[in-house]
C-alpha cells in the first residue's frame, strides 16, 4: 500500500512539473552571463508589491530554461504554481519592438500590468506609448510573436 501511495505522489509531482513546463513554453529572456530570467527581478512582486523588486538567491526556481529569483518563499510558491500568470508575456521581450518586427529584451525596471499580465519594455518611452493604446499594441504584438519567437529558437 505504501508503494502505491509513493507511486501516486511521484506521478502527481511529474504531472505538475509537466503542466508548469507547458505553461511556460514562451521563450524567456535570460542573461547569458548569470542564467537569470528578467535580470533576477521577482516576477510576482510586480503584482503583490506593485514595484520592480530584485529577488534573492535564497528563493530561486528553475523554469523555462531559466533561473527565477523571488523576494520570499510565498512569491516563489505562487510562481511555481502559476508561471503562466506571473511570468512576463512574450517571454519578457518588449511588445512595442515586437510590433516593429524585432525582438528586444525588456528592462525589468520599465513595466506594466495589463489584463493581469506583466509586460516589460526596453525603454521608458515604449512603456508610455504602450500605456496610451495597450489594446492595439497587444493585438499587433500577439500577431507577430509566433514568427518572431520561432526565429529566436533558430
Amino acid at each position: 500500500m505504501a508503494v502505491i501511495a509513493l507511486f501516486s505522489v511521484i506521478l502527481a509531482s511529474l504531472g505538475h512539473d509537466l503542466a508548469v513546463r507547458a505553461a511556460t513554453t514562451e521563450r524567456v529572456v535570460v542573461s547569458r552571463h548569470s542564467g537569470l530570467a528578467i535580470e533576477g527581478f521577482d516576477p510576482v512582486a510586480y503584482f503583490t508589491e506593485a514595484q520592480a523588486a530584485v529577488g534573492l538567491r535564497d528563493f530561486e526556481a528553475s523554469k523555462a530554461g531559466a533561473v527565477w529569483r523571488f523576494r520570499n518563499q510565498g512569491n516563489r510558491a505562487s510562481f511555481v504554481a502559476h508561471p503562466e500568470i506571473y511570468g512576463p508575456r512574450f517571454g519578457g521581450y518588449d511588445p512595442v519592438d515586437l510590433v516593429r518586427g524585432v525582438t528586444y529584451p525588456g528592462n525589468p525596471r520599465f513595466w506594466a500590468i495589463v489584463d493581469q499580465r506583466l509586460y516589460l519594455f526596453g525603454r521608458e518611452e515604449h512603456r508610455d506609448a504602450f500605456a496610451a493604446n495597450p489594446a492595439q499594441y497587444l493585438k499587433d504584438a500577439t500577431a507577430r510573436w509566433p514568427a518572431l519567437e520561432q526565429e529566436l529558437a533558430q
